[in-house]
């Protein structure tokens, strides 16, 4: 029987020699050249991919198999970050976008992107015509022209994305209020984002933290969240440096330390870019973000006028609001964010040195930004857990959410109201708690937020507890 595959949140991921195999991409990459020859008698796709295991490999086999289909490919010359993958899509006029990446998913995962023309993530209504189109029948690809071939023959061209890239992010930034700021630490986590902030600013003003090729990363899920940081904040305790700035294995995503090497969510990010761009910027638009992401979003929405939507997770869901309407900002817990003037795309590079610009435009260190927000808008302390459960256990928590319609009471606080755009979110007067799957690993995740850190964590604790999963 065939590997079943399913786009979840943010693409197709897999196992590498499990699911993903060069067979099953082939799979994906057959479907994907079918459903850009029904949009365009002579569709082009860029593709790329990250420093994961195998990338290069994997991506010239999707190459193959897309130009051997008469899709002309423009394959980037080395590992490049998503957004750049994105914005070569649109500058390029392509159709579509690819990229090999599994994001930041356990270093044993890989995984396919999928792009759309206007420099984004493809719309839920795309990625299901592609779905639709993936056969269970094998790709034959021994009769195929060889990479070589079609390299030769022009089917695929080699090219620079990192260099447009990098050009983007010159004319979207302050450099010189970034650099005025301080320096910065920069936490690749040994993925495709490594020396971009350095050729921005300058190797004298960056502290490089693992920026260096490691398609095993460690051991650890390239994901810049507060655990999986402790290089970072070291580095920036070390050598005194203004800001620390972490991407993801495909670097769309941010994570930031302060310059006390403290944990700067993506919440308070978000928070943070509203209020820069309203104020010093002067731009204005709408506040769009995901069922996990912070209320204090919704409280400035209300001070500066500005309309909050709610949308389920993933930022594929965030894309098009940005291309059919007026959005300031929009953005999602995970770290993935994207601002008015970018692209309708997370940019961790270019997101986290937008936040550095802010600092070095007020003058003031971000922890003091971070307190200043609170002061205006009170204490917003969000705590997360991603529970890895047996199949009975997950069986079990969805199934008593499903019949009873979600918890009664959270930490000694009654669930005044339950919402289910995207998950089971509870509201309580003492903050509220939203229980999901992953629509990319078997975990739970639980989120929280609260006035303080400790009543977070004690709501996701007790409903941990409750459902037989803590």
């Amino acid at each position: 029987m065939p590997h079943p595959i399913k786009f979840g949140t943010d693409g197709w991921r897999a196992v590498i020699a499990d699911g993903y195999t060069f067979a099953n991409l082939a799979r994906v990459a057959r479907a994907t050249s079918r459903w850009l020859h029904a949009r365009s008698p002579a569709p082009a796709a860029v593709l790329g991919h990250d420093t994961r295991f195998m990338g290069r490999a994997f991506a010239e086999h999707a190459a193959r198999v897309l130009a051997a289909d008469g899709v002309r490919v423009i394959l980037a010359d080395t590992f490049v970050p998503t957004p750049a993958v994105s914005y070569a899509a649109k500058a390029l006029g392509a159709e579509a976008g690819v990229v090999i990446t599994a994001s930041h998913n356990p270093p044993q995962y890989q995984g396919y992107k999928l792009k759309a023309s206007f420099g984004g993530p493809a719309t839920p209504a795309m990625i299901a015509e592609v779905e639709a189109l993936i056969d269970d029948a094998p790709v034959e690809t021994d009769g195929m022209p060889a990479f070589a071939a079609l390299v030769a023959e022009g089917a695929i061209t080699r090219r620079d994305l990192r260099r447009a890239y990098l050009d983007l992010l010159r004319d979207g930034l302050d450099l010189d209020a970034v650099r005025g700021a301080g320096r910065i630490a920069h936490d690749a986590m040994y993925g495709a984002g490594q020396g971009y902030v350095a050729d921005l600013v300058g190797e004298d003003r960056v502290v490089p933290v693992r920026s260096v090729v490691n398609p095993g990363f460690e051991g650890q899920a390239p994901e810049p969240i507060a655990r999986n940081l402790e290089p970072l904040s070291r580095a920036v305790v070390k050598a005194g440096c203004a800001a620390g700035l972490a991407n993801d294995g495909d670097a769309d995503r941010i994570g930031m330390m302060d310059e006390e090497g403290r944990y700067v969510t993506a919440h308070q990010i978000l928070a943070l870019l509203v209020d820069y761009l309203y104020t010093e910027r002067g731009l204005r638009g709408g506040i769009v973000k995901t069922f996990s992401t912070t209320h204090l979003l919704d409280r400035m929405g209300d001070a500066y006028g500005l309309p909050v939507e709610t949308l389920p997770i993933g930022f594929k869901h965030i894309a098009p609001r940005i291309i059919e309407g007026d959005v300031l900002v929009g953005g999602e817990e995970s770290g993935g964010i994207a601002v008015k003037g970018h692209l309708p795309e997370r940019d961790g590079l270019f997101i986290g040195l937008l936040v550095v610009e802010m600092m070095g435009r007020r003058g003031r260190p971000l922890s003091a930004l971070v307190k200043d927000l609170y002061d205006r808008f009170g204490p917003h302390h969000y705590h997360r857990e991603d529970v890895h459960l047996t199949l009975a256990q997950k069986e079990h928590a969805l199934g008593r959410l499903d019949r009873e319609g979600g918890l009664d009471r959270i930490d000694g606080h009654p669930v005044t109201r339950v919402e289910t755009l995207d998950g089971y979110k509870h509201v309580t007067g003492g903050g509220w708690l939203l229980i999901r799957p992953s629509g990319t690993e078997p975990v739970l995740r639980v989120y929280a937020e609260a006035e303080t850190e400790a009543a977070a964590r004690a709501l996701v604790t007790d409903a941990l507890r409750q459902l037989g999963a803590g």
